[in-house]
């Protein structure tokens, strides 16, 4: 009955809300609040391009908060450190059961803080790294490699991981990448205008994914 009640909770919240996304405000000292540019961007270049009508301005939401359940996708980010209290993880446990979709994106630094919260909110799984052949990476933009690499940090390849439930990815990581920073304006990082229109469309997948899946 609780299960059923959270997913129609879920289901009217969307129907109200479907277009709208929001950016995590976690606690921990990590700057949740970086790339201030990337979802404002990314949401212009959606509309423009994959016919989504979403807000201009992303909302912000915390782990505990009930507004949660308004948002089909969740974005968080940073630097540093993240930490989730127990509150804040039967909540997002609850929201991510219940059909919602959270993208963690490292900004660089964050890898040793999240992947530990991580396992909080799903203690019997481990993060699985997304196959190529994913549809998250096929549409509406092909990417036949899988996550591009936007940034150079250590060297290494990027990785986009997930948590899935009932064969539907609810919880994506991206690793090695910096998708946040190629969605910023274009000056921010001096990124050329080829890497910046490969961040969107990869962010763009992601979001398609998100709203119908």
């Amino acid at each position: 009955m609780i299960r059923f009640f959270l997913f129609l909770l879920f289901f009217v919240s969307f129907g109200n809300y479907a277009q709208e996304i929001a950016l995590l405000k976690y606690n921990g000292g990590g700057d949740w609040y970086a790339n201030p540019t990337s979802l404002p961007n990314l949401i212009r270049f959606c509309n423009t391009t994959i016919a989504t009508k979403i807000k201009a301005k992303p909302s912000t939401v915390t782990p505990d908060s009930p507004d949660l359940f308004s948002y089909p996708y969740i974005h968080a980010t940073g630097h540093g450190n993240i930490v989730f209290n127990a509150s804040e993880i039967e909540n997002m446990r609850k929201y991510l059961e219940s059909g919602g979709f959270l993208h963690i994106d490292d900004n660089y630094g964050m890898d040793q803080y999240i992947r530990k919260e991580i396992k909080k909110l799903f203690p019997n799984q481990n993060l699985i790294e997304i196959p190529s052949s994913h549809s998250i990476f096929q549409k509406p933009f092909a990417f036949a490699n899988g996550l591009p690499k936007i940034h150079e940090h250590d060297g290494k390849r990027p990785q986009a991981f997930g948590i899935f439930i009932n064969n539907r990815l609810t919880l994506l990581y991206t690793y090695e990448c910096d998708l946040g920073d190629g969605w910023e304006d274009e000056e921010v990082h001096n990124d050329p205008s080829e890497v910046h229109q490969k961040a969107l469309k990869m962010g763009a997948n992601i979001i398609h994914y998100a709203f119908n899946n």
